[in-house]
């Protein structure tokens, strides 16, 4: 135990029922003094501090990585910390695997969504480039030639997550790719009229049945089922939105996740 206690070490501190983040501030006498990530400070004997209550943090969680998948330390706390450290860095999304976890920034970053972003994610596949709401729409996009079939992008989380504005940046990215697959000008302008109406139809959706709470001005009181159907050139043809009530479309997710499990592209946002 004695080779990471030494002042500045990083390690993972047991704190009730789990790890927090922690930095060794002094180790003499003895005694050890613990400063978490959040101001506290935990002093112990040095002969009493097992492996169970502190152990040295590993490398990843330290620099922080794209992908939570590689990640040496598994538990709550490493994820939670991860996710900290890359929003501090003004990195909003990070993987885990082939699904995406997203923090609400609360603030508009125009430039992460912009048409070179765009760009830029329609040419590289999951995972070459940063994490981006932008990859998870193209692999869905890709995917419905790659593997024949109906693809899915399941959007979750609490009240204020940015579920409705995680939304858009698909619906905005999947309109981006239509426009782009049109060759014909009297086809794009077709296909462009429905592109916008799908686009542009979200925020009167929002203004039926949505709430204040504490965390969100607007927050829905539906669960949102979006189709849009697409031709064999890769333009959107059509589409529709069905709302419903939140715990029926809870359970009707559920089954749709089931019978689409082996077809599905997963952003958990």
């Amino acid at each position: 135990m004695d080779n990471f206690f030494t002042e500045g070490c990083r390690v993972w501190l047991w704190v009730e029922d789990h790890y927090v983040p922690s930095t060794v501030d002094s180790c003499s006498g003895g005694v050890v003094v613990f400063n978490t990530n959040y101001g506290q400070v935990y002093t112990y004997k040095q002969n009493a501090v097992s492996r169970q209550r502190v152990y040295p943090m590993h490398n990843s969680s330290i620099n922080g990585v794209e992908d939570m998948a590689t990640l040496q330390d598994l538990h709550d706390g490493a994820i939670l910390h991860n996710l900290q450290l890359r929003y501090t860095q003004k990195s909003i999304y990070t993987y885990i695997g082939s699904i995406l976890a997203a923090v609400n920034p609360y603030q508009s970053l125009s430039d992460l969504y912009d048409a070179t972003a765009i760009e830029r994610y329609s040419r590289h596949h999951l995972g070459e480039i940063p994490p981006h709401i932008y990859a998870i729409a193209n692999e869905c996009y890709r995917s419905l030639w790659k593997r024949s079939n109906n693809q899915c992008v399941l959007i979750s989380g609490e009240s204020g997550a940015g579920k409705t504005e995680s939304t858009k940046m698909i619906l905005r990215f999947l309109s981006a790719m239509s426009q782009q697959s049109v060759v014909l000008s009297t086809a794009k302008r077709a296909s462009s009229h429905v592109e916008e109406a799908i686009v542009e139809s979200s925020p009167i959706m929002e203004a039926f049945g949505n709430a204040k709470t504490v965390h969100n001005n607007n927050s829905s009181r539906f669960g949102k089922f979006i189709q849009l159907h697409f031709s064999p050139h890769g333009n959107i043809q059509g589409g529709r939105i069905t709302d419903c009530i939140l715990c029926l479309c809870f359970v009707w997710m559920c089954q749709l996740l089931v019978h689409l499990c082996s077809f599905i592209s997963l952003a958990v946002l």
